[in-house]
């Protein structure tokens, strides 16, 4: 058992500073297995070395997709290794061998913590989602459901299942997405209303928006040129721009 603090800084070095120096890396499964099953900080960093010994030696972790479902809580948006994390789950959601469940509900998830997301995160978790249904076209059917989130009495969603399989996301519609195209943040509203279009073919490119953060937003916003909008069709005339103003006669404004 080591303190949490030692855990985070041995796994942020792990899977570039130690495993490809190792003869076998294979030694560190039993430490990273038991690391992944903490849960919190300690889980998303366990799964860059995760990642290289199931892509690299052969690793077969049966619940690997189950645990990675369960890291998905309100905290994902805003923890400090979110940039790592979301591009691993990435990696993991980008074969197509997928079952069309288990990136449903994955989706699903996404979309309900997006709900109380910061701007930032939403600016990347909605090309995230985009991504996800140009993988896997059978999950298109959340968002072109027949009877859509207006005749749907409840989301049958089962939100608190920890078995994606059990979820019932495929019988759910993505209600989440109309919620932010109505959102305060213009880029915000705009990014979710694509998912409302034709998706195109190629993927978007969510490697710059991975570390993106609320002062990078703030300053974008603030060096946008102002556009001068009219307020008024008629010039104003007189004291009170009324007709036969008696004020006018007496009163201009310059």
């Amino acid at each position: 058992q080591l303190p949490p603090g030692l855990y985070k800084k041995v796994l942020v070095i792990l899977h570039d500073s130690v495993l490809p120096y190792m003869n076998e890396p294979t030694l560190m499964m039993d430490f990273l297995t038991v690391a992944y099953g903490i849960g919190g900080a300690i889980s998303l960093l366990a799964l860059n070395g995760l990642f290289i010994l199931m892509h690299q030696h052969n690793l077969e972790y049966p619940d690997f997709y189950k645990k990675l479902y369960s890291l998905l809580d309100p905290s994902i948006y805003h923890v400090k290794y979110r940039a790592r994390f979301f591009h691993l789950t990435d990696l993991f959601l980008s074969s197509s061998h997928l079952p069309a469940y288990l990136v449903a509900a994955f989706i699903k998830r996404l979309a309900r913590l997006a709900l109380t997301a910061p701007p930032e995160a939403l600016l990347m978790i909605l090309p995230f989602i985009c991504n996800l249904f140009r993988r896997h076209p059978a999950c298109r059917v959340l968002l072109h459901r027949p009877a859509g989130p207006a005749d749907m009495s409840e989301d049958p969603y089962v939100m608190e299942e920890e078995e994606p399989s059990e979820s019932r996301a495929l019988q759910s519609s993505l209600w989440e997405v109309q919620s932010l195209q109505n959102h305060y943040h213009p880029d915000v509203a705009k990014a979710a209303a694509v998912l409302s279009q034709t998706l195109s073919e190629m993927e978007d490119d969510i490697s710059g928006l991975l570390e993106l953060s609320a002062s990078e937003l703030f300053d974008r916003e603030v060096k946008k040129k102002a556009v001068d909008v009219p307020l008024e069709f008629e010039q104003v005339r007189g004291l009170f721009g009324k007709k036969n103003d008696i004020f006018a006669e007496h009163f201009s404004l310059d």
